[in-house]
């Protein structure tokens, strides 16, 4: 084991020693680092003891925008703050003009897709993962794709659609959320990147980003704005905004304190060990739980994905599992197991010998 591979071992095994073996469960929650559980528990009694810290939340949202803006290899003033990503995908939908055509995958998750269905006034092409970048013409004014996808854990073509979208004069939004953390990605190569944190970024529900490619400011409405938008946020209280924020900040969502709390000790921990340290352990362990599957007989869907999935698995393998102590998922039937930080060979091995 090199040096680097020994530092990121170390760092992990302090953070997760107290997780139970058998967690390969990240693409529905992530499981926070032992740092974000003690920023989380400081917060919670100070709150509960009538010293809530708001210049401490402020310090946390600073340091949460900033680590996730070196993630994904943008500037911080291309990060804005968001709480959902329906509610950042319909920041998106709501701008477009009535008769815009959308290019989207079928089965994408829903709160990627359905702010342009809900529209009613959009063309929403949806044609098959494998099949968007060629979808892409003249007439398309956005393509909408998830990084790695929810269901099955397959990677999209994300250099295909860049190039066919450029082609065409179409603007792109990525949904990170499956794939950011694990999967190096350069959001500055995409109008738009959403990513909810409590999967793959191991943080609390309500801390999500959207980064905003610079010149694709002017392609989404400022009617979304509140205070936390304005230049001067707590000097713009009460009345119109007379002033935005300069770049993506312009768009920041209220963000909800002690997601962000958690938000900034977790993303501080993928900084350390960095995504392509986190990619390289988390595909490798995935690839090692596909081969177990080849070996035997139920295949699982192929590709690098740290998302591993099993379509139409014997009627006995989740009770099996579930035996087993192994944490896994079933969506749309299929066995579904995802591994990240804390996971080792042997919650893979988990899986296989329960399975055998």
């Amino acid at each position: 084991m090199d040096a680097n591979a020994s530092r990121f071992q170390e760092l992990v095994s302090a953070e997760y020693a107290g997780v139970a073996p058998g967690y390969l469960n990240t693409a529905t929650h992530g499981l926070p680092p032992a740092r974000t559980a003690a920023a989380l528990r400081s917060a919670l009694d100070a709150w509960a003891a009538g010293r809530p810290d708001v210049d401490g939340y402020e310090a946390a949202v600073t340091a949460a925008r900033a680590a996730y803006a070196g993630l994904v290899g943008v500037a911080v003033d291309r990060v804005a703050l968001a709480s959902t990503v329906a509610g950042a995908v319909g920041l998106v939908a709501s701008a477009l003009p009535p008769g815009s055509e959308v290019v989207a995958y079928e089965g994408d998750f829903s709160s990627l897709v359905h702010p342009f269905a809900a529209r009613g006034d959009l063309r929403l092409r949806l044609v098959p993962l494998e099949g968007v970048a060629e979808a892409v013409r003249p007439s398309t004014a956005l393509v909408a794709v998830s990084g790695a996808q929810s269901a099955d854990g397959r990677v999209a073509d994300l250099a295909a659609i860049r190039s066919a979208a450029a082609a065409a004069g179409a603007r792109v939004l990525i949904d990170g959320t499956q794939s950011v953390g694990w999967l190096p990605i350069r959001a500055g190569d995409y109008d738009y990147v959403v990513a909810h944190g409590y999967k793959w970024l191991v943080s609390p529900h309500g801390a999500c980003f959207l980064t905003v490619r610079e010149g694709a400011e002017g392609s989404l409405s400022p009617a979304f704005a509140g205070w936390y938008s304005a230049l001067d946020p707590w000097g713009s209280c009460y009345g119109p905004v007379e002033h935005l924020a300069p770049g993506a900040r312009a768009f920041d969502a209220r963000p909800a304190y002690l997601s962000f709390v958690g938000a900034a000790a977790s993303l501080s921990l993928l900084t350390e060990l960095g995504v392509a340290a986190v990619h390289a352990h988390d595909v490798a362990l995935a690839g090692r739980l596909r081969a177990g599957f080849e070996a035997l007989g139920h295949p699982a869907v192929p590709g690098d994905s740290a998302i591993v999935s099993v379509a139409r698995p014997p009627s006995s393998f989740a009770d099996r599992l579930s035996a087993a102590g192994v944490r896994f998922s079933t969506p749309l039937g299929t066995l579904r197991f995802a591994v990240h930080l804390h996971n080792t060979a042997a919650d893979v091995d988990r899986v296989l010998n329960a399975l055998a």
